[in-house]
């Protein structure tokens, strides 16, 4: 195989970014194109390039071409299509979260270990330059050990009514990304998960049993500590910082801004508000993580983020709204 051939199913806004990296890769035939609508990809450059543009999924799933399917579509019906894709025999790259169920999660797992098709998992802030580098960094040995790991993560305006209501909460939502995240600096399973949350931004994220304002403090199996702090409101920009406090030192992660200019006078110093959308923020890593997803898929290689590591964060979201709703740590062997 010189070049593995897709499917999407799910053509909303991950969905379309996904198809736009395909469409400038050599490595990648899109084949194909599924949503429950279809009518906004009219007119389009997909509708120009793609050869497939269906409603109906079993096209995508039966095409004996297609090597893997890239599952984009709404939270509640991931399990569903890793399932049916399963059976169809392709390789799948589906968007986080896996699910908000552990025990549908678990049976999809256990049905793409059982017919041996590859599961990637879109956490793709694992292929941003700067976090990349600062995993390098630990494994490398240069801060030794890890103590403390601090995860900033605020966005910059809460989402639409609309979107809190289907979104699962922050925890599934925003944080599950920092979940995966502290875990793959820290190379250590979580023990115990604790959470201080508030609703500070009004009655929106209350009234569908949410928050949007979260301290969230993880010990660590091996002892070491990790802070997670989330803001669904960061008026001056996407805010996404990392620091790693080791035995032999520290290493840190700041915010891309709009630039690196830095005006300094005697009255202040002046930078640029970091970047404020995600699409900017992560676009490099959304095309990171597809890339390697296709190598490992054509070079017959692990994917380099898996269902395990979908499952483990999943149940750091559910361990951390427990903690949230009983005011109390809770034991990740509790999940």
């Amino acid at each position: 195989m010189t070049k593995m051939t897709v499917g999407i199913i799910g053509a909303g806004r991950i969905g379309q970014l996904h198809a736009e990296y395909m469409m400038s890769t050599s490595s990648i035939e899109l084949k194909g194109i599924c949503d429950i609508h279809i009518s906004h990809l009219e007119g389009t450059i997909f509708e120009q390039n793609v050869p497939v543009i269906t409603t109906d999924p079993s096209i995508l799933l039966e095409d004996e071409t297609i090597d893997a399917i890239f599952i984009c579509s709404s939270t509640d019906t991931h399990c569903y299509y890793i399932e049916k894709c399963a059976e169809a025999g392709k390789h799948i790259f589906c968007e986080k979260p896996i699910s908000f169920s552990l025990e549908e999660t678990e049976a999809a797992l256990k049905k793409v270990k059982e017919l041996g098709v590859n599961l990637q998992i879109g956490f793709n802030r694992r292929f941003d330059t700067h976090f990349r580098k600062v995993y390098q960094t630990i494994t490398d040995g240069k801060v030794g050990n890890p103590h403390i790991i601090k995860i900033t993560s605020r966005d910059p305006e809460p989402p639409s009514e609309e979107y809190i209501q289907s979104s699962g909460g922050m925890f599934f939502d925003m944080t599950i990304h920092d979940f995966d995240m502290i875990r793959y600096l820290s190379r250590s399973e979580v023990k115990a998960v604790s959470v201080a949350a508030a609703n500070l931004l009004g009655d929106c994220f209350k009234k569908y049993d949410d928050v949007d304002t979260a301290i969230i403090t993880l010990t660590f199996e091996d002892g070491s500590i990790g802070v997670i702090d989330n803001s669904r409101q960061a008026v001056y920009g996407y805010d996404q910082r990392i620091e790693v406090f080791g035995e032999k030192g520290v290493v840190t992660a700041d915010n891309e801004r709009l630039s690196n200019v830095q005006v300094a006078t005697k009255e202040s110093v002046i930078l640029d508000h970091p970047k404020y959308f995600f699409l900017d923020r992560y676009k490099d890593a959304f095309h990171k993580e597809v890339q390697q997803f296709s190598e490992a898929i054509i070079n017959h290689q692990p994917v380099p983020c898996t269902g395990e590591d979908g499952l483990q964060a999943q149940k750091l979201a559910i361990a951390a709204k427990l903690a949230w709703k009983e005011n109390r740590p809770v034991l990740l062997n509790e999940i």
